[in-house]
C-alpha cells in the first residue's frame, strides 16, 4: 500500500469538530485517503512511462529512416 501524506487521523479530528458524527468522520477520512491514493503518482509509474514512450519513440525513428533509406535508394536508381 502506497503511503502518502494525507492525515487521516486529523481529517477526522476535523471532520468531528464541525458536526460529523464519528462514523461519518472515518467514513470521510477513508473515502479521501483512497481518492488520494488513486490520484498519485509514483516515481515507478513515471519511470515506466518513460520507458513506454522510449520504446514506442525508438520504433518510430527506426521505422522514419527505413523509409528514407528506401525512398533514397529508388530515387538513385532513376
Amino acid at each position: 500500500m502506497t503511503q502518502s501524506a494525507f492525515d487521516t487521523l486529523q481529517y477526522s479530528k476535523k471532520a468531528k469538530e464541525v458536526g460529523f458524527t464519528e462514523q461519518q468522520a472515518e467514513f470521510q477520512a477513508k473515502a479521501m485517503a483512497e481518492v488520494i491514493n488513486d490520484k498519485l503518482v509514483t516515481k515507478h509509474d513515471l519511470k515506466h512511462q518513460l520507458n513506454e514512450l522510449e520504446y514506442h519513440l525508438t520504433i518510430r525513428i527506426g521505422l522514419m529512416l527505413a523509409a528514407s533509406i528506401t525512398i533514397l535508394a529508388g530515387i538513385i536508381k532513376l
